[in-house]
């Protein structure tokens, strides 16, 4: 039970919760079709920023594992 607690108070960050807003809005915006170019510029750039970020997570945990080499 603690797994779920530690991976809800992750999900509940600002960083999740402002990219699972802007997600939702996205999916909203798409479906009725009235996307903008300037949306799709900034949506772009936190989902990078948001994956990069986990991205870099992953390989820390992996470089430390591994001795630190990389």
């Amino acid at each position: 039970m603690p797994l779920i607690w530690r991976r809800l108070a992750v999900l509940l960050s600002v960083k999740s919760l402002v990219t699972l807003i802007l997600t939702a809005v996205f999916a909203c915006l798409a479906c009725a079709g009235e996307i903008s170019q300037d949306f799709m510029t900034i949506y772009a750039v936190i989902i990078a920023f948001y994956f990069g970020t986990q991205s870099q997570k992953v390989q820390d945990i992996v470089d430390k594992r591994d001795g630190g080499e990389g």
